[in-house]
């Protein structure tokens, strides 16, 4: 049997039997370690004990990385997890190194809690009731019911929720716009779409009025770079593993000697001591420090005006559009010479920020002299009220500047990736061609028929013509956890008379499940068949072809067999369609097939699998974001209407005066700085005097393994805040809290330390809701979702996950 390392190093061949009570034990070094850290099943090798058997699978969660993991198999159970041991210690022919979780995940596949066989709601929806009933039950229960709502309502009130469980899978995936769901709806006359992401609904809508698209330069590139300016982006917790994000962004600043700055409103693990500085900012206030920069760079004469004459439209008079106001651009509205007539000065921004003016002085002159600087920002600061504004606001520092399309720049969007050859499950166009934002499907539930395009952000048709009647939901959290508000979304799925069929596919019982009437088992990703490309890895791009690492146990299905048992019953037209014949290793082949033929380079199926995981450096070195429209802006023009960088966008001053707004909701032609609902100004702040915001924790992917005991330990669920707000309070690190707003109560340790600014505090997202919905209704599983609002966002109709005011008091 070869050696192998354990996570911490450790040869199995080290394993002997201690001389303590016959116990066994791990030596290495001179160190001896109980064998109760190492799995049961992993006891002393003997002649009589069959080989293991090493699988290849992969981490395939939502966290931005892709991990290969070589399963560990003995008498049909995975006992041991190791991550890729292929390549060189080298960034682009790397190891693909999977973190904690992904090394945990034989507890998910061997969790006591895993659901094993269909179930149906006995009791009401949320209480978690239900009892066993047979395959040939649930799948007759679903197709009737889906035929019946679509018989009375049509296919625009059935809906697929948005999911991200398994958006690394390709036959798996969970994503609704590419899922065997929506391909399954599809063949069937379709359904309501949805448009935009709980991660990025206010980047992916606000950049293309820049830009055109929402690109950013790779991580790699970095190394070209002579400053890294990153606004709440944070890596090393988001993407902390897989393709060495965080790795090649310390690789790259050592060989180029940059600054890295950091700025978030918590002192993160990408700051953590890798950064040169950490700036805290108020929540929801990057845009008013990017004015505060802009105002130094106009009156130092740091910005590239060569550049923004030839790029960019509506910076200055010279491109302002013709339907533009007089004085609508934005250097008027940095000088004050703009509609408000408040100059933006460093002071006008300190007092929003809470950064002392001299350092916004500062932070100018150093963007303004570093070249080439690599300005980016995380989903974090996008996830506010005034996301929209703010994602364009960052995106203004680099253009201000002239870092756009070259190398060590970047256009102040979030890192981009080199990713080889993928054929994804094709999807028969939707014959339904309304969508409503992700966010707003509970109000799609409650009021679907009041829903309009210029209030609601209804897309297809001026209103919805039917509420939602039927919800899939395949592999994800978001019916409650993941959603804002939880306890308004409990009240309204109460109601059966509005939504009537939940049909929920998972592994475990998580608080989403409980509102399901049809309940089903569905296989992990590593149980089954699949071919899957990295995610973020800078320039190095990487296929993983997993293979069932056991036999399929109890009841437990693949989600091409249940959907083709449902389509089986709509209809052997149906059947066809949705299978053409194949069946899910018939699929990959066909879908490899088509891969080799456009990427020759490609190793054989055979040998892809035999492999387990094949990588190839981006022949290109580097991805450079608008570089070609960079070199010749005539042949290369962005998608914007004007074909160039669009400061001032006549798109979005149209959209800001015909649409419905509220008082305090802003969508502007110009990169502006607005104050938002529970913002740091907000008058309810005499009541819930501190800011609330999530953040990605290191414990769990969203709230994928949040079930998992080892990293729970390993990872507290904590509520973070400053001494300074503590103090007065009498809370001591440790100590039980309530957080609690008008929308619920929260109750869980606090974390009291400086690594967070005063007046803020936060919690790590995606911990599991646990509360007596049928009493006090206070969560005690720290999930922030509790106190989040269901307000979207003005422009992309958007979750405005960390715009929120709390209260927090000692128990």
């Amino acid at each position: 049997m070869s050696t192998t390392e354990s996570p911490a190093g450790i040869s199995r061949r080290t394993l002997i039997k201690s001389s303590a009570a016959g116990s066994l034990a791990l030596v290495a070094g001179g160190l001896s370690l109980p064998f109760a850290l190492r799995p049961a099943a992993a006891a002393v090798s003997s002649a009589n004990q069959p080989e293991d058997k090493v699988v290849w699978g992969a981490c395939s969660v939502n966290c931005g990385s892709r991990c290969a993991l070589r399963l560990h198999v003995r008498d049909d159970e995975v006992y041991w997890v190791e991550t890729d041991n292929t390549g060189d210690d080298v960034y682009g022919d790397h190891q693909v190194r999977a973190c904690l979780r992904g090394r945990s995940i034989r507890r998910r596949i061997n969790h006591p809690d895993r659901l094993n066989y269909p179930m149906k709601r006995v009791g009401k929806r949320g209480e978690g009731k239900f009892e066993r009933i047979s395959w040939d039950e649930a799948l007759d229960t679903i197709s009737n019911s889906l035929k019946k709502v679509v018989h009375e309502y049509g296919n625009e009130a059935v809906y697929i929720n948005y999911t991200s469980g398994i958006v690394g899978g390709n036959i798996t995936r969970s994503s609704p716009y590419a899922s065997l769901v929506a391909r399954l709806m599809n063949c069937y006359g379709g359904f309501l779409s949805h448009y935009g992401t709980y991660s990025t609904a206010q980047i992916a809508a606000a950049m293309p009025y820049t830009y055109g698209s929402n690109e950013g330069n790779s991580t790699s590139d970095i190394e070209n770079t002579k400053l890294v300016v990153m606004f709440g982006n944070n890596p090393a917790e988001t993407r902390m593993s897989g393709g060495g994000i965080t790795y090649f962004l310390e690789q790259a600043r050592e060989r180029s000697n940059a600054r890295m700055i950091v700025i978030d409103p918590r002192y993160t693990d990408t700051a953590a001591g890798r950064e040169d500085e950490w700036i805290p900012i108020r929540p929801g206030t990057d845009a008013a420090l990017v004015a505060g920069i802009a105002w130094v760079l106009i009156n130092e004469n740091l910005v590239d005006q060569p550049f923004l004459d030839k790029y960019c439209v509506g910076y200055d008079e010279k491109t302002l559009p013709e339907d533009a106001p007089a004085n609508g651009h934005y250097k008027a509205y940095i000088l004050g010479q703009g509609e408000d007539g408040i100059a933006k000065t460093p002071q006008w921004a300190s007092h929003i920020t809470g950064i002392p003016a001299d350092r916004i002085i500062q932070l100018a002159r150093e963007i303004g002299t570093a070249k080439p600087a690599y300005i980016c920002q995380g989903w974090g600061p996008q996830r506010q009220a005034n996301g929209e504004l703010t994602s364009r606001a960052i995106a203004m520092l680099p253009i201000l500047t002239g870092n756009v399309g070259i190398n060590g720049g970047n256009s102040g969007a979030r890192e981009s990736t080199y990713t080889i050859t993928i054929e994804r499950m094709p999807l028969p166009e939707n014959p339904v061609k309304t969508q409503i934002s992700c966010f707003s499907w509970t109000d799609a539930i409650d009021h679907g028929r009041e829903m309009t395009a210029l209030r609601d952000g209804v897309r297809g048709k001026d209103k919805l013509d039917v509420p939602i009647k039927f919800i899939w939901n395949y592999a994800g959290n978001t019916i409650t956890n993941q959603h804002s508000d939880i306890n308004r979304t409990h009240d309204i799925l109460q109601d059966e008379s509005k939504c009537e069929m939940i049909v929920v596919i998972e592994n475990f019982m998580t608080s989403s499940a409980k509102y399901a009437d049809i309940l089903l088992p569905d296989l992990m990703t590593v149980e089954q068949e699949d071919i899957i490309p990295n995610d973020y890895a800078g320039n190095m791009g990487y296929l993983i072809f997993i293979q069932p690492a056991t036999a399929p146990k109890f009841e437990r299905k693949p989600i091409y067999w249940i959907m083709s048992e449902v389509a089986k019953r709509l209809g052997p037209d149906i059947h066809q369609r949705f299978t053409e014949g194949r069946t899910q290793e018939d699929w990959l082949r066909y879908l490899y097939a088509k891969m080799e033929a456009k990427d020759p380079a490609l190793p054989s199926y055979n040998a892809l699998k035999k492999m387990g995981i094949y990588k190839r450096k981006d022949p290109n070195g580097h991805f450079v974001a608008y570089k070609a429209f960079r070199d010749d802006p005539q042949a290369n023009p962005l998608k914007t209407p004007s074909g160039k960088i669009e400061i001032y966008s006549s798109r979005l001053a149209k959209i800001a005066n015909s649409w419905e707004l509220q008082k305090d909701e802003v969508i502007s032609p110009l990169p502006v700085y607005a104050s938002t609902f529970e913002g740091w100004d907000d008058p309810k702040r005499s009541q819930f005097p501190l800011q609330l915001f999530g953040f990605h924790y290191k414990a769990r992917t969203h709230s994928s393994y949040g079930n998992v005991d080892v990293l729970q330990a390993a990872c507290r669920q904590e509520v973070w805040i400053n001494p300074v707000d503590a103090q007065p309070r009498g809370i001591a690190n440790g100590d039980m809290v309530r957080v609690f707003n008008d929308r619920g109560e929260v109750r869980l340790p606090a974390k009291v330390t400086p690594r967070i600014l005063p007046g803020v505090s936060a919690m790590g997202q995606g911990a599991w809701h646990d509360a007596n919905m049928a009493g006090d209704k206070i969560d005690h599983g720290g999930c922030v979702n509790t106190l989040t609002t269901q307000r979207p966002s003005p422009l992309a109709k958007g979750n405005p996950q960390h715009t929120n005011l709390v209260q927090v008091e000692k128990v």
